[in-house]
């Protein structure tokens, strides 16, 4: 084969490749459109719908029922597409309540801050926002001197469930495990978990019991521990936080 006839097929070989790209590439920013047409629709219809709005962020596979649910995964006609570390695709003042659990431990210290800020925007004056997540201070306690049956179940708990392989129960393989295996950026105590909120703007901030809240629509919607298989655990090692926006 000449040089020439090579140069040839290699080149239509590439017009052919770039058209398969454009197409790709058409293919794709049509889906993104109909996707941001389908979740405008379905906000619309969420909020026409209900008096009382109710924000999930981070639903995964556990979304609440009469709350408009969202996560980064998509789900049709049951869980509504949203980055949490973009700008919300509300208008201010819209919700009562907003909820996420386990979620902000997935984001950075920068990109916490700026869910919490939108967080504030979207609520209603007075409106509430209630967040789990693993507790630091907790987590650190397993290594500490002292053996509590909390803690030792805890650490059997997270050896036996996620650390194949590993056949002592100590204390420094699950709390590797926590800060390593489930994609945690950054983990929170107490302390810098209410820093965090008041930087965003919220009042009133009050530490809750695993399920437990003064507001009704907030009682009982932790199900972390039913997803991976031990409320008894998560509720240990979890906090949650309640803070209201200012009115």
């Amino acid at each position: 084969m000449q040089q020439e006839d090579r140069v040839a097929i290699v080149r239509e070989a590439l017009q052919k490749s770039d058209t398969i790209v454009a197409v790709v590439h058409d293919i794709r920013k049509m889906l993104r459109m109909a996707s941001r047409m389908n979740r405008s629709k379905r906000i619309r219809e969420y909020l026409r719908a209900n008096r009382i709005r109710k924000l999930q962020l981070g639903a995964g596979s556990t979304s609440l029922p009469g709350w408009l649910c969202t996560d980064l995964i998509h789900r049709p006609g049951e869980v509504v597409y949203l980055d949490v570390t973009k700008p919300f695709p509300f208008d201010n003042v819209l919700f009562d309540f907003i909820s996420s659990e386990h979620l902000i431990e997935h984001l950075s210290w920068g990109d916490g801050r700026r869910m919490l800020l939108e967080c504030s925007r979207v609520l209603k004056p007075g409106g509430i926002i209630r967040t789990a997540t693993p507790d630091l201070g907790v987590l650190l306690g397993l290594y500490g001197p002292t053996a509590t049956p909390d803690r030792e179940r805890c650490i059997k708990w997270i050896t036996d469930c996620f650390l194949a392989g590993v056949d002592v129960y100590k204390p420094q393989f699950a709390i590797n495990t926590a800060f390593c295996k489930w994609g945690h950026q950054f983990l929170y105590d107490g302390e810098i978990l209410e820093l965090a909120l008041r930087r965003a703007g919220f009042e009133d901030i009050t530490r809750c019991k695993y399920g437990e809240s003064l507001h009704e629509h907030l009682r009982g919607i932790e199900c972390h521990g039913m997803k991976v298989g031990s409320t008894e655990m998560i509720s240990y090692e979890t906090m949650v936080y309640e803070a209201r926006r200012p009115e």
